[in-house]
């Protein structure tokens, strides 16, 4: 039996050993890197890889575009693997549509326009790249940038609806224009998170509410939202809001009963802020003047 331990714990160490050994990575000339930006509530990942001008040595004297890089011919977008870009909500590329998802990011640089693609491809070695499988192809133009050494995929430029995804590299920037329906997004993903709340769970409605009456986008979802957070829970926070929107629509009468409610209410937990008890009634009083 003891024979038998010896052998079996002899045999873990040099599995244990060859499985380290396994697992040790060199660093790579072309490092791998990652880039997120959340263009309203909508998230893009990009998985990449970062070769340098000067070569894995950082002494070399490369010509880039049109040598290493060859003109009118498909490019991984980095080094190493297949550059990977996920989508975590639908958008628009240069215009056109482009479904949430992961996507092999190709390109295929020209002198004066650059081809960018998205394939089916994901992952994988791009030497399997197949154009049967691009999912949209955009067209954009190259400008002159300042000395990039490494190259470097980056967001430059966002808004809450839009951002520019700017590929940098020696001295060539290649911008690509995306923008998303950040209203619509936010009021799919709320319908999906009310629908998912707990029974007690007022304050969810009321944030969909608040940013749809904020943006004045889709106010009968924004009223079907606020009174359900009303039907789970009167609170300050929902019957200031309902006042407000009450008073907005022209109905001061009701705003005020509304606020009275409200304020009857700002001793109860949750307590609101002074501040918010005092604007509050700082609006009551000019509802109540209000001919």
């Amino acid at each position: 039996m003891l024979r038998h331990l010896v052998a079996f714990a002899v045999l873990f160490a040099v599995l244990s050993s060859g499985l380290a050994l396994a697992q040790l990575q060199t660093p790579l000339p072309s490092p791998n890197a990652t880039v997120s930006q959340t263009i309203g509530v909508t998230k893009i990942e990009v998985v990449y890889s970062r070769p340098h001008v000067k070569g894995p040595t950082r002494k070399e004297d490369r010509v880039i575009w049109g040598t290493l890089v060859p003109y009118d011919q498909v490019w991984r977008t980095g080094a190493n693997a297949v550059t990977k870009i996920t989508l975590d909500g639908d958008v628009t590329v240069e215009g056109q549509k482009l479904a949430a998802g992961s996507y092999g990011l190709f390109t295929i640089p020209g002198k004066t326009e650059w081809a960018v693609i998205f394939n089916k491809q994901a992952t994988g070695s791009p030497g399997d790249y197949k154009a049967e499988n691009d999912v949209l192809r955009v067209k954009v133009k190259p400008a002159a940038a300042e000395m990039t050494d490494q190259f470097t995929i980056g967001f430059p430029e966002v808004t809450s609806n839009s951002a520019v995804l700017a590929l940098r590299w020696e001295k060539l920037a290649v911008p690509v224009n995306i923008a998303v329906d950040t209203n619509a997004q936010f009021l799919s993903r709320a319908k999906e998170a009310v629908a998912a709340a707990k029974p007690d769970d007022w304050r969810t409605p009321l944030t969909a509410a608040r940013y749809l009456y904020d943006q004045k986008y889709s106010l009968a979802d924004a009223a079907a939202f606020l009174d359900k957070s009303l039907a789970v829970k009167p609170t300050f926070a929902n019957l200031s809001t309902k006042a407000s929107v009450l008073a907005d629509e022209g109905k001061r009468s009701e705003a005020v009963a509304a606020a009275q409610k409200a304020l009857a209410l700002k001793d109860a937990d949750p307590k609101p802020s002074a501040e918010a008890v005092a604007d509050l009634e700082k609006k009551l009083s000019s509802w109540k003047s209000a001919k």
